[in-house]
């Protein structure tokens, strides 16, 4: 079901978790100490980490700050240590979950199958996301096809600027919603705003110029009063 990586100094805890993962179908690959994790994690990535915070030679922590310079595999942290401070550093270093010990094998298993369910429902979201962002679009008389990123209308092909494209793109595949320009800055041009917003009307314009029949009287890319724009669907 998932290749997992375990992270435990104390030897009879660890070979308690990988045997109970291995009963549930799970690939174990285990480690005693900071360094063998991550020489591990070298080997071959796996779907998910436990890893213990109290290790000799590198610490959980660190560990996890490691794996995190690089992916973002699952990690979840098994501690003996109770204080909040600790847990708190581990979130936010980049652990998913956090487990204290003693705990139940019950409900570690719980956890762990929790933890793969939402990475299986991230990767599901994400491929998704992109199997809808190179799906052809056809809209109000135009093709937009973003994995060539041509547009055209009928026979006739319409040479956008990149940004244009993907403006375009943008609106055609959110119709008849409303976006301000801070808006779409952000999921157009990938950056927050911070106050300046002059490109976008800029690129607007540039598209209505070319996509329109009347530029002056849009029907295509409208602008709503004091909120922002919209493909009207």
């Amino acid at each position: 079901m998932a290749r997992i990586l375990v992270v435990e100094d104390e030897l009879s805890l660890r070979s308690t978790i990988s045997y109970n993962l291995r009963r549930d179908g799970h690939e174990v690959i285990a480690a005693s100490d900071g360094e063998q994790a991550l020489s591990a994690w070298a080997a071959g990535p796996t779907d998910l980490v436990l890893l213990d915070v109290m290790l000799p030679k590198v610490d959980g922590f660190e560990v996890c700050r490691r794996l995190r310079q690089s992916s973002s595999v699952p990690i979840v942290m098994l501690t003996a240590r109770t204080e909040e401070i600790d847990r708190v550093v581990g979130l936010e270093i980049g652990a998913d979950d956090y487990v204290t010990k003693p705990f139940s094998m019950r409900e570690l298993m719980a956890r762990v199958k929790a933890v793969l369910r939402r990475r299986d429902l991230l990767r599901e979201e994400m491929n998704r996301a992109s199997r809808q962002a190179e799906a052809v679009i056809e809209i109000k008389g135009l093709r937009i096809d973003p994995a060539r990123r041509r547009v055209s209308r009928g026979d006739e092909e319409i040479s956008l600027k990149p940004k244009e494209f993907d403006l375009l793109s943008f609106l055609a595949r959110h119709p008849d919603q409303v976006f301000s320009a801070e808006q779409l800055i952000e999921n157009v041009w990938g950056y927050a705003a911070m106050g300046d917003t002059r490109t976008v009307p800029v690129h607007i314009r540039s598209l209505r110029e070319k996509l329109e029949v009347d530029p002056s009287n849009p029907r295509l890319i409208e602008t709503v009063r004091g909120a922002g724009y919209r493909f009207a669907g």
